[in-house]
């Protein structure tokens, strides 16, 4: 895929998404979406892209969705056709037309195989809040502003935020933030941690490439796909035992694995490991079906 709306860039094994219609200050359209999924789909499929930074071209990360339709502009039927109906006339809402865009986003990412940092580097709201919530590490500059503003726009909040924000950042100050629906700085974000660090502007993409580089250098690729799903699956377990029994699997499977060997192997031998493990083609047997459901 050509892509129109965000840049696709690979250097020493980090892929950064540069979202690109600074103009519009990053707002979404359904053809970024589409390029986002899109991706993060090629990611996941090369064994080159170890670690992968999301930033915003210009003075904004994203302004959240285009606005430029008006009044229509989060009206389905009116954007995308009439949703189907049931024989009572009630909305289907298992047609894929209801299933909102950000939402989209927010699950590609959260089924990412490779570790993703937020480089936020201006205004992020709206959609450009949520999507930032599936990442696992989010890093703004002084620059950055956040918010949760769908209730002022006499919306509910998408992109499953209301799963993700108060697993982040706590039930208390998910809601302060998403009933109140205003626009915070950064050093809010960091008090509330949504973000792990703020830095100046000119230091912002810098801090994100130094962690990437951290992982990519330092770790097992398929060590840090099966963290990655561990920690984010295991936030909706009922019991520790189902933790213990993921973990156990990966245990096994990757104490047996030539990454492993490697590892302990360069530690006794006081030098830096090189693992040749991949993501392709070295995931346990149990990953797809532990992983696998539908998401419509």
């Amino acid at each position: 895929m050509a892509y129109q709306t965000i840049k696709y860039d690979i250097v020493e094994q980090i892929l950064t998404i540069t979202l690109n219609r600074p103009e519009q200050l990053n707002a979404c359209t359904a053809t970024m979406e589409r390029e986002i999924v899109d991706a993060f789909d090629r990611a996941d499929k090369n064994d080159d892209v170890c670690a992968i930074i999301v930033t915003g071209e210009g003075r904004a990360f994203c302004a959240g969705a285009d606005l430029s339709s008006g009044g229509d502009t989060f009206d389905r039927d009116t954007r995308r056709g009439p949703v189907k109906r049931l024989p009572d006339g009630a909305v289907d809402y298992s047609d894929p037309k209801v299933s909102d865009g950000g939402g989209k986003i927010a699950m590609r990412i959260f089924k990412c195989l490779k570790p993703v940092i937020a480089a936020v580097n201006g205004p992020a709201v709206g959609m450009g809040a949520t999507m930032q919530l599936a990442m696992d590490i989010r890093i703004a500059s002084e620059a950055a502003r956040f918010g949760f503003v769908f209730s002022q726009r006499g919306l509910v909040p998408e992109g499953a935020s209301s799963w993700f924000l108060p697993r982040v950042v706590g039930i208390a100050q998910a809601l302060e933030w998403s009933l109140s629906g205003r626009v915070f700085p950064a050093q809010e974000a960091l008090a509330g941690r949504l973000v792990s660090k703020v830095v100046p502007p000119d230091q912002l993409l810098p801090t994100a490439r130094e962690l990437a580089r951290e992982i990519v250098n330092k770790t097992s690729s398929v060590s840090v796909a099966l963290i990655r799903q561990l920690m984010w699956r295991m936030l909706g377990a009922d019991d520790p035992m189902e933790a213990h029994k993921i973990e156990s699997r990966g245990m096994y499977t990757r104490g047996r694995s030539a990454d492993a060997k490697e590892g302990v192997m360069a530690f006794l031998e006081k030098r830096p490991a090189v693992f040749r493990d991949k993501v392709s083609a070295d995931m346990p047997e149990f990953f797809p079906w532990w992983t696998e459901r539908e998401y419509k």
